[in-house]
This record gives structure tokens, sequence and C-alpha cells, in this order.
């Protein structure tokens, strides 16, 4: 306990929810439930994968439901988002979603609660996921040519994802949102064919730029294919136009109707510019790893041990003061387009999306 309290900055604030020093309100919780995966992408780990935590690391599923009770109960959470690694190899996946949307918020209501996902194993569990709660999902896809999908994961299992995609929209996972990461040479000719592909399903299309989670020293700005590019891609087969009244607040991403918005007004893309337009004046998430490392931040390079504090028998109320003071410390951006960056030690799959 001595070491966390002497990492707290300032008078940080002792009741309330998670407020840091720039007056930012966090309510939207991001947990990882593994840092193992069963695809191998090149733009997120090295081809032979990397030394997965042991078991006893872990959270468990009784302390991750603890520490997800403090956040909604305590802390003013009012979303969670599953993550990885890939959650579906999280065995009580089912039982955590159970647990989270049977919570109340501070409002009374039940936190909204939806995954990240790869796709993989979601055809056989889309039902499933959904009767214990689930709400939302994002299935990450790059590309839609098998042989290419095969080059950028190290695995030729595109038919899986795609029918996992189905499941989960017959499920009732809606609005089913696609994740895509568009990289210079490799798919960068997908922009279009993959939202005429999303409009014809249904799915709502979110392209990413690509950000520096990966393996040490892989990131290349100048490789990176930029929000400006992506737009200006699509402007040439599409009629955009940003979504009039729109507040992007703390949502990643800035939306465009797409042809006037389809026959059901439904039809739009994003696009998350978190390095060329970065949302940090108005983030409001938090993450919590699978080995129960608290991060302000996604490229924080500090972290503050709960699993330790879980183990040693600290009760609600501190563990929750802990979580405050590791949230005033949040600073006021990642810094990624500046001279002084660095990159954080754990990879994305490791941190969780």
């Amino acid at each position: 306990m001595s070491q966390v309290l002497a990492e707290q900055v300032d008078a940080h604030p002792t009741s309330g929810g998670l407020v840091d020093r720039q007056g930012r309100v966090a309510t939207d919780l991001r947990v990882s439930l593994t840092d193992r995966c069963n695809l191998r992408c090149t733009y997120c780990m090295p081809a032979e994968g990397q030394d997965w935590l042991p078991d006893s690391h872990v959270l468990t599923d009784d302390e991750m439901i603890r520490l997800i009770t403090i956040a909604v109960e305590r802390l003013g959470v009012r979303e969670v988002r599953f993550t990885g690694g890939e959650p579906l190899l999280r065995r009580g996946l089912e039982t955590l979603i159970a647990a989270t949307t049977s919570l109340r918020t501070v409002d009374g209501l039940a936190p909204e609660t939806s995954i990240t996902t790869n796709g993989l194993g979601l055809a056989h569990r889309a039902e499933g996921l959904v009767a214990a709660g689930l709400t939302r999902a994002n299935v990450s896809l790059d590309t839609l040519d098998r042989a290419r999908y095969a080059a950028i994961t190290r695995r030729d299992r595109l038919p899986a994802v795609l029918a996992g995609l189905e499941a989960a929209d017959r499920a009732g996972l809606r609005p089913l949102k696609v994740n895509t990461v568009l990289m210079r040479g490799v798919n960068d000719d997908e922009a279009v064919p993959l939202l005429r592909w999303a409009l014809e399903h249904g799915y709502r299309l979110r392209f990413i730029e690509q950000m520096p989670l990966g393996p040490r020293e892989s990131w290349d700005r100048s490789e990176m294919v930029t929000a400006a590019e992506i737009l200006a891609s699509l402007r040439g087969a599409f009629d955009l136009v940003e979504q009039p009244g729109l507040v992007r607040g703390a949502a990643p991403a800035q939306t465009w109707t797409v042809d006037g918005g389809g026959p059901d007004g439904s039809w739009d893309v994003g696009v998350v510019a978190s390095v060329t337009n970065p949302f940090c004046g108005n983030c409001d998430r938090v993450r919590l790893t699978s080995d129960g490392r608290l991060r302000n931040c996604l490229f924080a390079l500090r972290e503050t041990n709960l699993l330790d504090l879980v183990r040693s028998g600290m009760d609600d109320a501190s563990l929750a003061d802990v979580w405050r003071s590791a949230m005033w410390g949040k600073t006021a951006q990642h810094g990624i387009e500046t001279d002084g960056f660095v990159q954080p030690r754990r990879p994305m799959s490791a941190i969780g999306g």
C-alpha cells in the first residue's frame, strides 16, 4: 500500500468518480480478459507469439467481477468493454458478462456491456453471449481477400470470421461494428470494397489509424495510412457528409453519412484518427489488464497493480481510493506526434483495445 500511496499526485478526490487533473471523467472501462490470441497479426505481435502470462498472474473471474463492481457501483463507470488478446479465449466470458450486466450504475441502469473480438469462435457463441447480456460487438477485420487475410494474421481463418459476423448479426448484436486498420502497400486499396461490403450487410465500418502498439520498433509513421487519405479514397466512390449536429465528445470515431444514409438511414462510416486527430481532450476511458494492472491511458508508461492489492485483502473502499488516485495522474495527451513519445512496454494484445 505504501508504494501506491507514494505515487499519488497532488490531492486527488477521495470520493465520487474517476476524475483527472484535466477535469475529464472516466466512465468507460476496458477490461482485458487475456493476453493470449489465436491470430498473429503482423502489426500486433511477432510470428512466434509472445510469452503468455501464467494463470496465477491473471485475475480470476471472482477478482475481475469484484473490480468491475467497484468501478460501476462506486466509481461511476457506465460502459464495460471486454477485450484481449482475444476475449473469446476466456472460458468464463459468459459468466463475466452476466455478472456485469446484473450490476447497476449510480443511475440505476445496467452498464452497457460490449466486446471487441477477432471473430474466431463467434459463430458458436454469439447466442450464448447475447443470453448472458452482451449488447454490442466490434469485430476486427482488415481485408476481404482470403490470401491477404492469411498474410496479415498468419492464419487462414477468414471464412470463420465472416461466419462469426453473420451469427452475431442473427443473434441481435446490433449495431455490429467492424474495425479495420489500413496499412500502406498491404490493404490500403480495400477502403472502398470494404465499405461497400459493410453497407450491403448492415455493418458499421470503422477505419482506425495504425498506432505504435505492436512489436517494438515496428511502427513507422510514414507507413501509416492517415484519416485524410482514407477519406480521400472513400470520397472518390461515395458521397460523404459529416453527420450534422454530431458532437464527437469522447467517441473515438468521427462519423460520416454515406450516400444520403441508405434506405433505412443507417449507412455511415467512421474514422478513428488516433494519431493525426486524437480525442485525448475528451477521453473517458480507463483500462484494466488481465493481470490486474490499472492503466489510465492506452499509452501510459506507468501502471497501478490492483491484483496484489486485491490478494492482500484490501477492502473495496480502499481499492476505489487507489483507483481514483491512479486516474488523477492521467496525462493530458498521449503525444504520439511529439519527438519525446515513448512506446509503451506492453503491446496492444497485453493492454486490451
